[in-house]
């Protein structure tokens, strides 16, 4: 599937926002919170622009859209189910954003950014009530577990997360170990992230 393959940090700087592209801690994540409000390109030093109600809403569209490691026809026909549904758009677009899968691994701790939780998901270490899913965007149900292989255990990254005792699981999902269970459906004040998604409701329904 087409995804975005450029440099980690331009997509940060453009929306002067940190959307987990880098490890937190990491020597890449300490560079880019200092650069955070510099827009990239060879004018990015002049500053921000004033912009309209129009780019306000584009830029929370395209920041959120970021955050979750999509491209716009996929992020479109999430919004368009959410759309579908009785009651907040909103509400309903985040909680299928919540339960795609590699940020079901991502909230778990199993992965320290998104994009890593999506290559894992992709190359077959993950598996949702012992099956293989190879599907990013899988929307993961209440009462399924994702757990990992064997194999998949043992790779640096997810060994060392593991066995960080720190880690604060969101309140809807449950975690032993390697294993995780969705116990309920994402609510709108599970996510802590600053997100607005009300200004993309307004772009689509332009």
């Amino acid at each position: 599937m087409a995804r975005y393959t450029g440099p980690k940090n331009r997509q940060s700087r453009r929306e002067g926002f940190d959307l987990g592209a880098q490890s937190v801690g990491s020597k890449a994540h300490a560079q880019l919170l200092k650069r955070l409000n510099i827009p990239p390109g060879q004018h990015g030093h002049r500053g921000r622009r004033k912009i309209s109600d129009y780019g306000l809403q584009l830029r929370e569209k395209q920041k959120v859209k970021r955050m979750y490691g999509m491209l716009e026809r996929q992020f479109r026909r999430f919004f368009r189910m959410a759309k579908k549904w009785k009651g907040n758009t909103g509400d309903k677009l985040m909680e299928f954003l919540e339960r795609r899968l590699d940020n079901v691994v991502y909230r778990m701790g199993l992965a320290p950014t998104r994009a890593l939780a999506r290559q894992l998901v992709s190359h077959g270490h993950v598996n949702i009530n012992g099956k293989r899913v190879t599907i990013p965007s899988y929307q993961v149900a209440v009462d399924e577990t994702v757990s990992f292989s064997q194999k998949s255990l043992e790779i640096p990254a997810v060994k060392k997360l593991l066995d960080d005792k720190s880690l604060v699981m969101p309140e809807w999902i449950l975690r032993k170990g390697p294993v995780g269970k969705i116990s309920r459906l994402p609510k709108r004040e599970d996510i802590n992230e600053d997100i607005n998604e009300q200004l993309i409701i307004e772009f689509y329904s332009r």
